[in-house]
């Protein structure tokens, strides 16, 4: 079953000399429970296609249709995480959780098992009455990606999750995020600049070209899971990422 289905989506943002073309006719589909990346070069496109997804940002052509709904705003049935988790700092971890449960009025008692239960699963069990000053950056992350699952979303966006990480941190919420996805079947679609990560992570990823943003090839990833990071040693590997970085002309445009 479709989750996301894109048609023809194009971008354009006025400028004082006309108008800037962030992303002209994307079409690609994600299927029920597929974890999908993107990767591309800065300022591609990346972000504003995620925030259109989200209902952040219009779209300019072209239609974004989440499970055969036009996406025209802001929606209850998608969750969001960015690179920076947006934690209220007064607010306990709980209460940073529950927050979407508030905002959409969806009954804070109805939804407390609920949110304990996602604390357990990312590893924050007996931590739901600290504070976020009082938490490292990847468990600040984790709180984060359980407040985009409390209120059950059909598809979860992530944009560049762990790119403020350090390396060893960003290693152990790739495994973690892995571990949850199975756990949970979500939708996933993944922002990164990581063509490692990208293929470490997802089912499928989707390649896109420097500004303006299109997609460019569609590469599904075979490899089975559950991976460990000892998967980036196998034979099959590296020839998705070497396949992928060698869709980019200039050095320099994609981590590895």
């Amino acid at each position: 079953m479709e989750v996301i289905a894109v048609k023809e989506l194009s971008k354009l943002y006025p400028t004082r000399d006309g108008s800037v073309q962030a992303l002209q006719k994307i079409n690609f589909s994600i299927n029920e429970g597929e974890f999908v990346a993107v990767v591309g070069p800065s300022g591609c496109g990346k972000s504003t296609l995620l925030k259109i997804l989200a209902g952040i940002l219009p779209l300019s052509k072209g239609e974004a249709r989440l499970r055969g709904s036009l996406i025209t705003g802001p929606r209850r049935d998608i969750g969001v995480v960015f690179q920076s988790p947006v934690l209220f700092p007064w607010r306990s971890v709980l209460d940073n959780v529950l927050l979407p449960i508030e905002v959409h009025r969806l009954g804070r008692n109805g939804h407390l098992k609920l949110a304990m239960e996602l604390l357990s699963l990312v590893g924050l069990e007996g931590f739901e009455h600290r504070y976020p000053w009082e938490l490292s950056g990847g468990m600040q992350q984790r709180v984060a990606i359980t407040r985009a699952l409390v209120h059950d979303p059909a598809m979860l966006l992530m944009d560049e999750p762990f790119g403020a990480l350090d390396a060893m941190t960003r290693e152990q919420m790739n495994l973690e995020l892995q571990r949850i996805w199975l756990e949970r079947k979500k939708t996933v679609l993944f922002i990164t600049h990581s063509i490692t990560e990208a293929v470490f992570l997802a089912d499928r990823v989707l390649v896109m070209t420097p500004r303006p943003g299109c997609i460019m090839d569609d590469v599904r990833v075979k490899i089975p899971r559950p991976r460990a990071f000892e998967a980036m040693n196998l034979p099959e590997f590296a020839p998705y990422v070497n396949g992928i970085r060698g869709r980019f002309n200039a050095k320099g445009l994609m981590d590895t």
